[in-house]
């Protein structure tokens, strides 16, 4: 019939009666992509992205900690470096894409825990969940008649469920007495609240750990400082060689303590390894009463003063030369430290002399052989204790740049404006000093004295006031998570009834997830009720 006949739609179109889906719009976009990011799916996949963009920051070298090695990387890396380096990965705990991933972390579990929190809340003030009406119906359920009263089954029942403690029940425990459709009574009992309490607690110690560790690196500050033997340490910025400190870091906050070196030990094997080192200094710390303290600074042992911890972090001598130019005047005296550079302390080392009264700048460059040996290749050092000292020395003179304003390496001499002295026959003038002979520098420089030779350290200061709320949140991280792995959530539903004459309980047990203990659970609260019968017996 042509009235059955439906005409056609075009392409594209929907018939009359499809039903039209409501625009998302930019508040249910937003709404989505709020609980998108405030889930706990996001939040783990966010935490195992920090770990893994924090990567780049133990393999890399990164600036704030080794300026030296970076710029080393990139003078070996020249295509790749700069790449790197632009995209911030030698700075990476203070790259944009760390701090993003670090704050949308911190959003994620905000986000999460606060709702979570008021459930939880709610869920610990509510009631037990009532006794359903088929017991038989869950995999754990009992029955057992006994000729006890009903009164008599909850005298016996309840203290196993509530358990020794009054203020910490084992189970909450809801009983209605009213009896109605043959039931004398029913108890309705639930644990395991302890689970969401650590599962809450580990994600609000995760979310501490993480407040901790920006409040550290904005408020920390670390100082490296090399001490010779006999000389003091003032915990002042300018006494450092190296400080680092967080963006909110007050200088005036240092406490002013201070520290003499008086003896540095340090003990080698016979195959020169190292046995033990041990720093042996004066402390004189405000924050402890300001009386002079004994103390010992060892490899892995440091010690705290105003705060911060001192760490041993190396070692080496610092010979004391006396430096006379052409006209006799003393020119330089002091102790200038080399730096090791191998296991038996051959050390390099520069001497930049300044203050000459006549003619121009001196420098000499070269190295410490604590017991040298002398062979046809030249000279080495064969152990590290100095048995056999001598100092290998080149001699520049010049312009050391020292009054450019450029801030200069002490450990580097910047030969630029200055000429290597060199003999007749145009080969370098190298020194081999011994200590207390004097030698004469070429080219009528003057006259170069070794007096001594102390030992200094290296010293790693370090001053965090967040670390101890950071291990405060790791131990309630690692408490909670225990809580939340170890605690079983479990209800137990009894129904006491009276039939003919005697008494009929009813029993069952639920648990969320598997828990093999709670068909267990279930037997020592019926075991209650039988332990009636016998004692009657």
């Amino acid at each position: 019939m042509a009235g059955d006949e439906q005409t056609p739609r075009p392409p594209g179109t929907r018939p009359d009666d499809a039903p039209t889906l409501p625009a998302v719009g930019v508040v249910g976009l937003l709404r989505w992509t709020w609980r998108q990011l405030t889930s706990m799916r996001v939040a783990l996949m966010l935490l195992m992205l920090l770990a893994v963009v924090a990567v780049p920051g133990s393999v890399l070298p990164q600036r704030p900690q080794s300026p030296a090695d970076v710029a080393r990387y990139l003078e070996d890396n020249p295509g790749l470096g700069p790449w790197l380096d632009r995209l911030g990965f030698f700075d990476v705990y203070a790259s944009v894409w760390f701090s993003a991933v670090y704050l949308l972390l911190f959003v994620s579990l905000v986000g999460c825990i606060v709702p979570r929190l008021r459930l939880h809340l709610r869920a610990v003030r509510a009631r037990p969940p009532r006794v359903p009406r088929r017991l038989e119906r869950f995999a754990v359920h009992d029955e057992v008649v006994t000729d006890a009263t009903p009164a008599q089954v909850l005298a016996a029942v309840e203290p196993v469920l509530r358990g020794p403690l009054a203020r910490l029940p084992r189970f909450r425990t809801e009983v209605e007495r009213s009896p109605r459709d043959g039931v004398a009574a029913t108890v309705a009992a639930e644990r395991g609240y302890l689970r969401e309490t650590g599962n809450i607690a580990f994600h609000l110690a995760l979310l501490g750990i993480l407040v901790s560790v920006a409040a550290g690196q904005m408020l920390e500050y670390r100082g490296q400082a090399i001490v010779v033997e006999g000389r003091g340490f003032a915990n002042a910025v300018t006494d450092y060689d190296t400080f680092e400190a967080g963006t909110f870091f007050d200088a005036s906050t240092l406490v002013p303590f201070t520290m003499r070196l008086d003896r540095f030990t340090a003990d080698f094997f016979a195959d020169a390894r190292p046995r033990d080192f041990v720093a042996d200094v004066t402390l004189i710390d405000p924050s402890t009463g300001g009386e002079p303290r004994q103390r010992e600074i060892r490899v892995n042992h440091p010690i705290t003063a105003g705060g911060a911890k001192i760490y041993l972090q190396g070692n080496g001598y610092a010979p004391t030369v006396e430096i006379r130019d052409a006209a006799g005047e003393l020119a330089f005296a002091g102790a200038v430290p080399f730096l090791p550079e191998d296991g038996v302390y051959t050390s390099r080392g520069v001497i930049k002399v300044p203050d000459v009264s006549t003619g121009p700048q001196i420098g000499l460059v070269g190295y410490l052989l604590p017991t040298a040996e002398v062979t046809p290749l030249g000279v080495r050092s064969v152990f590290p204790q100095p048995a056999d000292p001598r100092l290998v020395l080149t001699v520049w003179s010049g312009d050391l740049g020292l009054d450019d304003g450029v801030p200069q390496n002490v450990y580097e001499l910047d030969s630029e404006a200055m000429t290597q002295a060199v003999d007749d026959a145009g080969t370098p003038v190298t020194l081999v000093v011994e200590p207390g002979t004097p030698v004469e520098l070429p080219d009528g420089l003057g006259t170069l004295t070794w007096t001594d030779l102390p030992r200094f350290v290296a010293l790693d200061l370090r001053h965090d006031p967040a670390l101890p709320w950071l291990a405060g949140f790791a131990v309630a991280a690692l408490v909670g998570l225990a809580v939340s792995l170890f605690t079983p959530r479990r209800r137990i539903w009894l129904r006491v009834t009276e039939r003919d004459g005697r008494t009929v309980v009813g029993a069952a047990a639920l648990a969320r997830g598997d828990d093999v203990g709670l068909p267990d659970e279930l037997e020592r609260v019926l075991r209650a009720v039988r332990d009636l019968d016998e004692g009657r017996e």
